[in-house]
């Protein structure tokens, strides 16, 4: 019996999913705007922004340069957000920017726009051309309007573009370390700490150029082995003066203990 109400189910459903694209492919080949128009706007409302989107596309040339144009221009660039359509939404939201400078939302527009070049951005580990190009974006519209309601947001979208900037610069740096380059890794690690003064990925970049210096240190020729310790007791203090609590505790220990030994071992 259970089987029998599942069937009737997913054919009730069935039908209604035929019936509802068939009812969309006539609005599609539909010559009247008007009905258009209004499915286009309910599909919108309802969050069929693809059904919508699709809509849009033949409407917005239908209506350039009509009172409707700025509605469904926005409509338009907004389904393709909406579709995770980022490249298209930025170029329309753009294209509305360029076509209604004096809208009252082209606040909202300039934000979006700027949004969406931050959806594009890629992994870290990827080319990050368009990751600059959506900071360029966020801090223009920031310039732009400095009083916005999507202020906040923008700022905490920068910051995490901003991390993965830092991130990706970070991780080549520490590459160094990865395949023996010691020397490379300290010139590296310390170019990146200058460049990116208040980064959250300092502790470990000064982590791993205490690690760099360590094995540098201990395979030294005896004429600069103890001028090397020292100066790794000294990396060791800074660490601990800026991180008192570092996370690399253990680690950092251990190596200390290995360093006094070592210094023991070569004064006595």
């Amino acid at each position: 019996m259970q089987k029998k109400h599942q069937y009737f189910f997913f054919s009730i459903i069935s039908v209604m999913l035929l019936f509802s694209c068939s009812e969309y492919q006539k609005i599609l080949n539909n010559d009247d705007l008007t009905a258009k128009y209004k499915a286009a706007e309910d599909y919108y409302n309802t969050g069929e922004y693809r059904r919508a989107n699709r809509l849009f596309e033949q409407l917005v040339p239908a209506y350039r340069g009509k009172p409707q144009a700025e509605r469904l221009v926005f409509f338009f660039a907004d389904s393709y957000f909406n579709t995770k359509n980022y490249h298209l939404a930025a170029y329309q939201f753009e294209n509305f920017i360029k076509s209604y400078p004096k809208s009252q939302k082209i606040e909202e527009v300039s934000f979006l726009a700027a949004k969406s070049y931050y959806m594009i951005s890629p992994n870290y580990s990827l080319d990050q051309t368009d990751t600059f190009k959506a900071l360029e974006k966020l801090q223009i519209f920031i310039n732009n309007y400095p009083d916005s309601e999507y202020l906040e947001e923008s700022n905490k979208l920068i910051s995490e573009l901003q991390n993965k900037i830092e991130k990706k610069e970070f991780e080549i740096a520490k590459q160094y370390y990865t395949i023996y380059d010691y020397k490379a890794a300290i010139t590296s690690l310390d170019n990146f700490i200058g460049e990116f003064v208040g980064t959250k990925f300092r502790e470990e970049a000064l982590f791993y150029k205490f690690l760099s210096s360590y094995e540098i240190a201990m395979n030294s020729v005896d004429s600069k082995k103890i001028e090397r310790l020292n100066e790794l007791i000294q990396l060791h203090e800074a660490i601990l003066r800026y991180y008192p609590e570092t996370l690399f505790e253990k680690d950092l220990s251990k190596k200390m203990k290995a360093i006094e030994k070592e210094i023991n071992t070569f004064t006595n």
